[in-house]
């Protein structure tokens, strides 16, 4: 039996709108008191958690769709120069200080990488990439399950409400919970759900590399993607194991926080990782292209 399609360039951009929808509807109605370093409230309190969404993670996702974007357009000059300009308005959140953890109001220069999440969309669908089909591939589905499993306190947590009163779910995970006088888990917005957002993102940016005309962008951008799935892993990891192991008390060490770039072993691990990680990305793509070429031939 055939494997299903799905459209990669749709399921990012649709998980990540999802994400946004739902950030802007329970920052308008929860207190800031009971989310994480904010301190909007209403509909302007829900808009400004969103656009710092717009930065982090999704202007980190958007850059290599940008890349692949600009592959496919790279005979049309100004589309390229769009490109560019997309790409480096994007990287502004990589500037330290532009997204910060302790303060995640919103701030003018968040406006910068919002733009080029928008040049992003607008390039994906003038270069086509939302008309680019992928078979599922089976294990790449199980793992994208087994994440949103482990992303439910999160999830709910997005929502506005705890997991404690639902069946099953409430004694598997600890989300409402007092834990130093504050709930396990926040409502609200988690770097957690950050790296499974950044985790599947790359996942579904893996097919898109073998629409990639050019030898170098496949290249960088399998190197990149790599990146941020093992980032966005990491991320889940660090989160994960301080809300649902040590605020049980079951161990007292904390995995590592890798939310910045730093020279530390966290920090080498995930460039090992990432390099065995992206060797197997373009083994499978340089495979799976060529068939499609040799057909072509005399």
């Amino acid at each position: 039996m055939k494997r299903p399609w799905f459209i990669p360039a749709a399921f990012i951009w649709g998980l990540f709108g999802l994400v946004a929808v739902e950030i802007v509807v329970t920052y308008a109605r929860v207190p800031p008191a009971q989310l994480y370093h904010v301190t909007g409230t209403g509909a302007a309190g829900g808009f400004g958690r969103a656009l710092v969404f717009l930065n982090y993670p999704v202007a980190v996702a958007a850059l290599p769709l940008i890349a692949l974007a600009a592959d496919r357009l790279r005979d049309r000059p100004a589309a390229v120069a769009v490109a560019i300009v997309a790409a480096c308005v994007c990287a502004v959140v990589f500037w330290p200080g532009v997204v910060k953890e302790s303060d995640l109001d919103p701030r003018p220069v968040n406006a910068l990488p919002a733009v080029g999440v928008g040049l992003a969309l607008l390039l994906m669908w003038v270069s086509g990439l939302f008309r680019v089909r992928s078979r599922l591939h089976p294990g790449a589905v199980v793992f994208a399950i087994l994440l949103l499993l482990l992303a439910l306190p999160w999830i709910a947590a997005e929502l506005g409400f705890y997991l404690d009163g639902v069946p099953l779910l409430g004694r598997i995970f600890l989300t409402g919970r007092l834990h130093d006088g504050t709930a396990a888990v926040h409502h609200g917005h988690h770097h957690g759900m950050d790296g499974i957002l950044l985790a599947l993102s790359a996942l579904a940016t893996v097919p898109l590399l073998r629409q990639a005309r050019l030898r170098p962008v496949r290249s960088v951008v399998g190197l990149y993607v790599a990146l941020e799935l093992v980032y966005g892993l990491a991320n889940v990891a660090n989160d994960a194991w301080r809300e649902q192991v040590v605020k049980r008390g079951w161990v007292d060490t904390a995995i590592p926080s890798v939310l910045r770039p730093s020279v530390s072993f966290a920090w080498l691990g995930i460039v090992l990782a990432a390099a065995a990680v992206a060797t197997v990305i373009l083994g499978n793509v340089r495979l799976s292209r060529t068939p499609a070429l040799t057909r072509h031939l005399p």
